[in-house]
């Protein structure tokens, strides 16, 4: 077994548990996969703002909806607005005093 080479403490980035910097997440993203499985969604940010989430595939599953969305068309038609008067005056320029 090889030895396991850490970075000093200096150099290692300490953060909530949860967040990861870019560069951090890149480089240990073996384990950003792991804690996400294990401990529930990692944020990603990108030059302090956040920028993406990590989840587990069963987390994601969980919180997309089961049915398929049903088409825009379809939906406004099922509607049944057949009676409602869409029909719009005419407008003709307002009187504006100078």
């Amino acid at each position: 077994m090889g030895k396991q080479t850490q970075l000093p403490a200096t150099k290692r980035r300490v953060s909530p548990a949860g967040r990861w910097e870019l560069e951090d997440a890149k480089a240990r993203f073996s384990e950003v996969v792991r804690q996400a499985r294990e401990d529930g969604p990692q944020r990603v940010s990108v030059r302090g703002h956040d920028s993406v989430v990590i989840m587990s595939v069963e987390e994601f599953e969980r919180l997309t909806p089961a049915v398929p969305r049903v088409p825009f068309v379809q939906f406004i038609e099922d509607l049944h607005l057949g009676g409602l008067d869409l029909e719009r005056e005419a407008d003709h320029d307002r009187d504006v005093e100078f």
